[in-house]
């Protein structure tokens, strides 16, 4: 005889049963709301204390150490560009004085103490080589390259500064405004004149050409190695700080005047 083959046996709570799962599940629903409200003291449910009561225990918690959570997502640092000019390129330091003293040597030096006064100030910024390849379709706030003018003595007038922009740049009110900044707040924090005699390989500089044209950029001859070679090489400080509030006058769309008349 075939054994007949053993099934589990249907199972009916029957009503007893499931008066019994109502109970739990109601009861487990009281106790979490209960648990909201451990160790205070009872309150009217109509009442505003209750309203504000959930609001307090449902909003973020501190952890322990001190975080929020969730945590926000970081926003991206804005980005500045900086050629640190006649950089990487040995085959041309720039001007050359009879003693040695060479434009790039200067160009470094304001180069790093720019950097770290953009980076104090919350940018992420780039120091670029004079031929870098990450200029090919450069993007950022403002690109600047740094340079210093020549060592042999001109006349008593080849002092100052210069500042030339990209002139292909589609928005130029933005790049007028950054040579506008750069302008004033150099000439306020170096006390150096601005020279005008702008040449071709400033207003034509090659970098110009290589960025993403939405991204505004100057070149800056910081001065005469010749007549303010004191500044230069004794001071890269306030050079520096020059530029930076230069590009800070730009980017906090500051007053051009820096409260002197234009």
């Amino acid at each position: 005889m075939m054994n007949r083959k053993q099934t589990a046996p249907n199972y009916d709570p029957g009503l007893i049963g499931t008066t019994l799962i109502s109970i739990f599940a109601i009861s487990g629903v009281a106790f979490l709301i209960a648990s909201l409200f451990t160790a205070a003291k009872p309150v009217n449910p109509f009442s505003g204390d209750f309203s504000a009561r959930i609001a307090e225990a449902l909003k973020e918690q501190e952890t322990p150490d001190g975080t929020l959570w969730p945590t926000a997502t970081p926003r991206p640092r804005p980005r500045i560009g900086i050629v640190v000019g006649h950089w990487g390129d040995e085959a041309d330091p720039g001007a050359v004085c009879p003693d040695g003293l060479t434009e790039l040597s200067i160009n470094q030096v304001i180069g790093g103490l720019l950097e770290k006064s953009l980076i104090d100030e919350g940018f992420d910024v780039d120091l670029l080589y004079e031929f870098d390849d990450r200029l090919n379709g450069y993007t950022g706030l403002a690109l600047i390259s740094i340079h210093a003018d020549s060592c042999t003595y001109i006349n008593d007038v080849a002092t100052g500064f210069k500042v030339a922009a990209a002139q292909g740049n589609p928005r130029l009110e933005r790049t007028a405004r950054l040579v506008a900044c750069l302008r004033t707040r150099y000439a306020a924090a170096t006390g150096l004149p601005e020279h005008l005699s702008i040449t071709l390989d400033m207003s034509e500089y090659h970098a110009f050409d290589e960025i993403n044209n939405e991204t505004p950029a100057v070149i800056i001859e910081t001065g005469f190695m010749n007549l303010d070679r004191q500044i230069l090489t004794q001071n890269e400080d306030i050079i520096a700080q020059g530029i930076a509030d230069g590009l800070m006058c730009y980017v906090h769309n500051e007053s051009i005047s820096n409260n002197t008349d234009e």
